[in-house]
């Protein structure tokens, strides 16, 4: 069993750790999680908007329900020992992501948000080169300088490489074989992450929700519009993601645990308040970012239990997204993948999670962030707090620094607009001002943003802040 945890109290950085945190982490892991499998198979206990929920409404009719998961609740019970499975990282390493790749007999479908991956990319090559149909879609919108190595080493050996859709984030990390498997992801195939990331793989054999990827990755590979189909169990961004993390929220009766790398959601942070005042203990375990502290504050005043790592090289870094609700009672269910809590992420991007109550899986998840809660330190105590986010962010070595900014408009009628940052700072927090109108968000690796301005008519001036840069533009 993980350690008691009754006490009170997320672009995707690379980070690399100690080798000493690694050992112990493996050996902590591997002597609490050998119990817990699946067919044989261990189940692991597995970038922002400003907007109201009305701004979704008309994506309600597709969203999941609360009913229509109950009447899926017999089904998932009775038939999903076969076709679910949890990987959580790092216990259970990426060698099992690599073999469904390199077993692939027909057909691989990849869509990543970032791709730095040697093993992988040479297993893919493998793959394309013994004739199987090797299908890759990239995000361009914020990591195409992070994925161009890879998108020029596979195009060379033969895979049927695309990036995607310009305009959208595919913040989408899943992997498709033969049609008969897919993998629903939290982590990107980034190399340096694994090894001090914590992160989740749902391994999916359910028919209705390999078909509704591939019929999604097939519209998305040739640009063109979908309606992502639901499947029998998938929450995606930006069609049913907000109403469906809603939903586990606003049924929980009893418990609430979180983890997400971002916490930058009204909406959501409203609904975690609300159930932690009516008597649910919510629980959220998170990395430490000052950049949260106003949610972290509604949260707590609330009653919610906040516990963070420090942004650390030798700290766990929490990059999973999931949700676990009143694990091990009636109605339990766990929401898991790729959606951070941001109004980007559920609202504009291309997200996929998995919903399932199926009950190892549920387990086997909760473990995992109960472990985590107990590891981390309370918000607001020092070390554990936010204020102080390690050695990952800093202005970046020596020299001025310099940022690009342009702008558009996303819908005039709503006065939205997407704001593009291109700095020489990574891992900052970049903020767009005009008419007394502000919105952030944090530079990738490589110093690029997107920040999505709320409120400025068409034809302002825009001012960017980034990491002691200033730069301007007009929508």
């Amino acid at each position: 069993m993980w350690p008691d945890t009754d006490t009170d109290t997320d672009t995707s950085p690379s980070r690399e750790r100690a080798s000493v945190y690694r050992q112990t982490l493996k050996m902590v892991a591997a002597a609490v999680l050998t119990a817990a499998t699946v067919g044989g198979c261990a189940l692991a206990p597995r970038p922002g908007a400003q907007t109201t929920a009305t701004h979704h409404a008309h994506a309600a009719k597709r969203h999941h329900s609360r009913n229509k998961h109950a009447r899926h609740h017999r089904h998932q019970q009775g038939h999903q020992a076969a076709a679910v499975r949890v990987l959580v990282e790092p216990h259970d390493g990426i060698g099992p992501i690599y073999r469904l790749i390199s077993k692939a007999r027909s057909s691989i479908d990849l869509t990543m948000y970032e791709l730095i991956d040697l093993r992988a990319e040479a297993d893919l090559a493998a793959a394309a080169r013994r004739g199987v149909d090797v299908r890759v879609l990239l995000d361009q919108h914020l990591e195409k300088s992070r994925n161009t190595a890879a998108y020029h080493y596979l195009t060379a050996r033969k895979v049927h490489v695309h990036w995607a859709p310009a305009g959208t984030t595919y913040h989408q990390k899943t992997l498709t074989v033969d049609n008969r498997t897919s993998a629903i992801m939290t982590l990107n195939l980034v190399q340096s992450d694994y090894a001090g990331t914590r992160d989740f793989a749902v391994i999916d054999t359910h028919r209705a929700d390999v078909r509704a990827i591939v019929t999604t990755f097939n519209a998305d590979f040739m640009g063109r519009h979908i309606t992502p189909p639901d499947g029998a169990d998938l929450v995606w961004s930006p069609t049913n993601a907000e109403s469906s993390i809603l939903s586990v929220i606003r049924g929980a009766r009893h418990t609430l645990a979180i983890e997400d790398e971002e916490m930058d959601d009204p909406t959501v942070t409203s609904a975690l308040a609300a159930a932690a005042r009516r008597g649910v203990r919510v629980t959220i375990t998170m990395t430490a970012d000052s950049e949260w502290d106003s949610a972290f504050s509604e949260l707590t005043r609330a009653g919610a239990r906040i516990r963070l790592y420090p942004d650390s090289s030798s700290a766990l870094y929490i990059h999973a997204k999931a949700i676990v609700a009143d694990a091990g009672r009636t109605g339990q269910e766990v929401l898991v993948g790729s959606q951070n809590f941001s109004v980007a992420s559920l609202g504009y991007n291309r997200e996929l999670s998995i919903r399932t109550r199926y009950r190892p899986a549920v387990a086997a998840i909760g473990r995992t962030l109960a472990h985590d809660f107990a590891g981390a330190k309370p918000y607001g105590s020092g070390s554990g707090g936010s204020g102080g986010s390690g050695g990952s962010g800093g202005s970046g070595g020596s020299g001025r620094a310099w940022c690009k900014a342009t702008a558009r408009v996303y819908k005039a009628s709503r006065h939205e607009n997407d704001v593009y940052v291109h700095s020489d700072r990574p891992h900052q927090k970049a903020t767009a001002r005009a008419d007394g109108h502000s919105g952030s968000y944090e530079t990738n690796g490589s110093g690029y943003a997107v920040i999505y301005l709320n409120g400025p008519p068409a034809g302002a001036r825009i001012t960017v802040t980034v990491g002691g840069a200033t730069c301007t533009a007009r929508v």
